[in-house]
C-alpha cells in the first residue's frame, strides 16, 4: 500500500510530554480486531482522550483545540511495550505523519516507517527547547527536512539533524512500503533472475 510523499514537512505540533509512553496506552489491546488499517485513528490514546462514558477528558492535549498539527512530540522512550503494528496505524489514521522524541522503541520506529510515519529522533536537550517553544506559542511550527535529515524550530531557527536508515528515507520520499519498492524495481529482479544460472 503506497502512503503519502514525506520530503519536507512544516506544521504546528501537538504535544504530548509523557516519558515511557507504551503502545497499549497508544491504542489499547481492545481495538485490536480489525485487519485492515483504518479507523484505528479513533481510538488513538482512547483511554487518556475519554472517560468510560465516552464522554471527552478535556484536560488531554488531542481533546484541546488550541493544539493542533501533523506533527506529535512526545516524550522519552515513545513506543515502548508489545510490537503491535496498530499503534503506528493509529499514528498514521489520525493524521500525524511525524513523531519527534528523544527515544524510540525499535520496533514501534519501524513500523512507523514501514507506513509513512517518519520518526525523528532528537537530543534531550533540542526536545525540551521544542516543547518549550509549543508551550510559548501553540501555533508555532516546526519544519522537518527528510531530504537534509533536519528538523528545525521555525520561530527561533533552532535545528538538529537526525538519523535514518538509508532504504527507508527512500521509500518515505517515494511513498512506497516493501512490497511498493519491490514492485517498483521488477525488471532489475526479472533482469537479475534471467540471467542468473539456476
Amino acid at each position: 500500500m503506497a502512503y503519502d510523499k514525506f520530503n519536507i514537512l512544516t506544521s504546528s505540533a501537538v504535544p504530548l510530554p509523557i516519558e515511557n509512553v507504551d503502545t497499549d496506552q497508544i491504542i489499547p489491546a481492545r481495538f485490536l480486531k480489525a485487519t485492515e488499517r483504518k479507523g484505528f485513528g479513533d481510538n488513538l490514546f482512547r483511554d487518556w482522550r475519554y472517560n468510560s462514558d465516552d464522554t471527552t477528558k478535556e484536560n488531554f492535549v488531542l481533546n484541546n483545540p488550541i493544539y493542533s498539527g501533523k506533527i506529535l512530540v512526545g516524550g522519552k522512550n515513545f513506543g515502548s511495550g508489545s510490537s503491535r503494528e496498530h499503534a503506528a496505524w493509529a499514528v498514521y489514521d489520525y493524521g500525524f505523519r511525524c513523531v519527534v522524541s528523544s527515544f524510540f522503541a525499535d520496533i514501534f520506529r519501524n513500523n512507523c516507517l514501514n507506513i509513512g510515519v517518519l520518526p525523528v529522533q532528537v537530543s534531550p536537550e533540542f526536545l525540551d527547547k521544542i516543547f518549550k517553544a509549543i508551550e510559548a506559542n501553540p501555533k508555532s511550527e516546526l519544519v522537518v527536512n527528510l531530504p537534509e535529515q533536519t528538523i528545525t524550530i521555525s520561530e527561533t531557527g533552532e535545528q538538529e539533524r537526525f538519523a535514518i536508515n538509508d532504504y527507508k528515507k527512500g521509500n518515505l520520499q517515494n511513498g512506497f512500503d516493501d512490497i511498493d519498492y519491490l514492485l517498483n524495481i521488477k525488471k532489475d529482479i526479472e533482469t537479475f533472475a534471467a540471467n542468473t544460472p539456476l
